[in-house]
């Protein structure tokens, strides 16, 4: 009994440290609190634009300036975390104390199986749940045959990587509906991943069964092309048939429709490298073009170049001299002139 109100104080204590120990400092300042908020509220008001959008011409230029501003959001500092003095934060530290002390009293005298999950990051927690809510909604979705219940079979399996459970749940799922997005998408992407998700010992797709997995998945980014993971999934499958460009346009448009997801940020960021190396015209583009006129040169603050009727030397003038908004590159090496120039007019002839 001492030992445990023993126990019971020194946690309190520490408690009380932690939960005071904000009050005793400084309050952070944020040099780059104007700018921070000057982008967020663009983003925003880009986003708000995006959502209410009804002339579709505009989307390309808007989506463009939205990923513009958030790579520019990306670029600076992490904002230090606030600290407030005064009534609130004291308040919220004996809040804080009272909370603390009833879960330490809780915990002393109840055993709560939660409890372990709280040591867990949301996602790890999350997993746990799916792990351990799948036999129940395996045994629903084979008792009932319904597909909202295969759907959420398929759903957990994914998310905890059972991806032999989600390939038969979400299978079931299109058998019942073959025009479920989440589906199709998901279990296009399994099916053409199987060696990643299984190691050497997976036998890889054919090609005519990889050719069918990504058949799903562009049929889903048909089906929800406003849903992020569609973009996603269709821009690494994009990527793993060597559609670089392609595969960039779907990722970029993933970010806009999810600001704050940043699964595709490894592969944008190895797909534009292996095209920086593989075509030296690209490298100058991506270095002085890109951000105006977009990593595919389909537009974005300045026109889509691949629909332009200028001349190679009244590209090539617009170029080295400027013209309206467009800076000038005088700079430029003859070399380096020649290699976009080329670029510039091979994407005139494939179009959009």
């Amino acid at each position: 009994m001492i030992l445990g109100l023993t126990l019971f104080v020194l946690v309190v204590l520490a408690a009380l440290w932690l939960v005071l120990q904000p009050l005793r400092g400084g309050v952070p300042t944020d040099p780059d609190a104007p700018e921070r908020e000057r982008l967020t509220a663009e983003r925003d008001r880009l986003y708000t634009e995006l959502a209410n959008l009804t002339d579709e011409s505009r989307r390309p230029d808007l989506e463009r300036r939205a990923a513009l501003t958030l790579r520019a959001l990306d670029a600076l500092p992490p904002a230090p975390p606030p600290r407030e003095r005064g009534g609130r934060t004291r308040t919220a530290a004996l809040a804080g104390l009272a909370v603390a002390a009833l879960v330490t009293v809780a915990g002393a005298v109840t055993f709560v199986p939660r409890g372990q999950l709280a040591s867990l990051g949301a996602g790890e927690a999350q997993d746990v749940r799916d792990v351990l809510a799948l036999p129940g909604l395996r045994r629903k979705a084979e008792t009932t045959g319904e597909g909202a219940a295969y759907l959420a079979w398929g759903q957990a399996a994914f998310d905890s990587a059972r991806y032999a459970q989600a390939v038969i749940a979400y299978g079931n799922a299109l058998k019942l509906d073959p025009r479920q997005p989440e589906a199709l998408r998901r279990l296009g992407i399994l099916l053409l991943t199987r060696p990643d998700q299984q190691g050497a010992q997976a036998q890889q797709p054919s090609p005519e069964e990889a050719q069918q997995a990504f058949r799903l998945i562009q049929a889903a980014a048909q089906l929800a092309p406003k849903e992020p993971e569609s973009q996603l999934l269709l821009g690494f499958a994009l990527a793993r048939f060597g559609q670089d460009a392609d595969a960039l346009t779907a990722l970029e448009r993933y970010r806009t429709l999810d600001p704050k997801g940043r699964d595709a940020d490894d592969l944008i960021t190895s797909l534009r490298a292996r095209q920086n190396e593989s075509d030296p015209g690209l490298k100058v583009y991506a270095a002085n073009c890109a951000s105006c006129h977009g990593p595919n040169g389909q537009g974005g603050l300045g026109p889509n170049l691949r629909v332009s009727t200028l001349s190679r030397d009244a590209l090539r003038s617009v170029i080295v001299n400027g013209k309206g908004a467009m800076p000038a590159y005088p700079t430029l090496k003859p070399e380096e002139l020649s290699a976009l120039l080329d670029m510039l007019e091979r994407w005139r002839k494939e179009g959009e």
